[in-house]
């Protein structure tokens, strides 16, 4: 059965954040075995393709966001919200399928579920800024 686009979303999301705490070769191991339990070829090659791409824009990423978080280290960014904020900043600014209000929302709705309680504010308050 195919995802729906909030479940690719978020096995994206599942997938970079691990990026904190393995190397690419790491991730890329685990995420063959997150595949094995996804049955779409065509989700498989959607979730690769952009994780893919968001390592390769991940400096970019990552400069922009520490430029909206004037003072803060990436460092001090819970684990979970920077991963989020590296998908959405990601779609909004590398992604023309997906729609600069589509990122936001759900971004929120993926803060609401895997970040703490002050996450989906602040993640709204960051990308806001960004559009």
């Amino acid at each position: 059965m195919k995802m729906t686009r909030r479940k690719l979303r978020e096995a994206i999301f599942l997938l970079l954040f691990r990026i904190e705490f393995n190397t690419r070769e790491e991730v890329a191991e685990q995420a063959e075995l997150y595949f094995e339990g996804v049955e779409a070829e065509e989700d498989i090659n959607y979730i690769r393709k952009k994780t893919e791409a968001i390592y390769d824009h991940l400096t970019e990423i990552d400069e922009k966001i520490m430029e909206i978080c004037k003072g803060w280290r990436l460092s001090r960014l819970g684990k979970v919200e920077l991963a989020i904020l590296r998908l959405a900043v990601y779609e909004i600014l590398f992604d023309a399928d997906i729609p600069t209000g589509v990122a936001i929302n759900e971004a929120v709705e993926l803060a609401k579920i895997y970040g703490g309680e002050e996450a989906p504010r602040f993640i709204n308050g960051v990308l806001a800024k960004l559009a």
